[in-house]
């Protein structure tokens, strides 16, 4: 959990040039082909360590699975892995972190937690359908994890209506504009980097 401000706006700045790299390469990029001859980079909020948060972690280890919507007809099964308690602009709140059960019997992917949420940016500055955070349980420590919201993107089927995107449970909508991590759209000018 130790924290150095010296060189963290360099590891997010570092995080966001691998996203749009991914964006950019046509094997990994969720956008259409139209999209894509067209896409230079990613809009994102400024870089703010304030949204870099150690919570409070409680697990619920007894959870029992069930199905979270998705933005289309597929079912996947998750389990809630905890919830996470902070203090945000003077904001108490709460998030629950999932995993899905094929990330849980995967030999690759076991250790992947997910976090969609929902807040007031949405629609405005940010994708209306929400955004994602992917937490590795390494960020856990004891009753503590880092949530880094500087990291938050957007699912792929903001980009293109092919993918099947998980909906946040209403339990993970915030009262409150994470401003931070990835805007909503892309950018058909020049790469910030």
């Amino acid at each position: 959990m130790l924290f150095s401000q010296s060189n963290y706006k360099e590891k997010i700045r570092q995080y966001q040039k691998n996203q749009i790299e991914n964006f950019r390469d046509e094997n990994t990029s969720p956008l259409t082909r139209k999209d894509l001859k067209e896409f230079k980079t990613l809009p994102f909020f400024p870089i703010n360590p304030n949204y870099r948060i150690v919570a409070d972690f409680k697990r619920t280890p007894s959870a029992p699975y069930f199905v979270m919507n998705t933005t289309t007809r597929r079912k996947p099964l998750y389990q809630k892995y905890g919830i996470a308690s902070f203090v945000l602009n003077g904001t108490k709140l709460t998030l629950s972190i999932y995993q899905s059960y094929n990330d849980k019997h995967s030999l690759v992917n076991n250790k992947a937690l997910f976090l969609p949420f929902k807040d007031r940016s949405n629609g405005a500055a940010s994708y209306e359908g929400g955004r994602y955070l992917t937490i590795s349980m390494n960020a856990i420590a004891k009753d503590r994890i880092v949530l880094d919201f500087n990291k938050s993107f957007n699912p792929y089927c903001a980009y293109n209506s092919q993918y099947s995107c998980p909906l946040s449970p209403l339990e993970n909508h915030l009262d409150i504009a994470i401003l931070a991590g990835m805007k909503k759209g892309i950018l058909k000018n020049k790469s910030p980097f």
